[in-house]
């Protein structure tokens, strides 16, 4: 699967999901962040998923309806632990954010919100 972490999502991440078989691009890497409406057009431009562990995507994808690929939101994952994480969370619900779905990987539980979800 194609991903775009977020600048806040821990760069340590990157290499266990490239390990697990994705192609992943890290904002932090860019010399500038773009903004997080700017940073979901990107991701949706190149047809990727977008991991972030910020909750204002959800608000650009559900309120302002910015379409995008999919997005997985981390929530209270301590840096390190999203590198285990984000590949378990995607691996699992890849069929659901292949259809575009919001996915939030809690710590005790899992949220799926299926695309078109008012």
């Amino acid at each position: 699967m194609k991903l775009l972490l977020d600048t806040c999502v821990w760069g340590g991440a990157v290499e266990p999901l490239r390990s697990a078989g994705h192609d992943v691009t890290w904002a932090g890497e860019r010399e500038k962040d773009p903004g997080d409406q700017e940073l979901l057009e990107i991701a949706r431009e190149q047809g990727r998923v977008l991991v972030t562990l910020d909750k204002d995507f959800g608000e650009l994808a559900i309120v302002q309806e910015i379409e995008h690929v999919g997005i997985v939101r981390l929530v209270g994952h301590a840096a390190k632990a999203q590198g285990s994480a984000c590949p378990a969370a995607i691996q699992r619900y890849a069929q659901d954010l292949e259809q575009g779905a919001i996915v939030t990987v809690e710590l005790t539980r899992v949220r799926v919100r299926p695309p078109g979800k008012a």
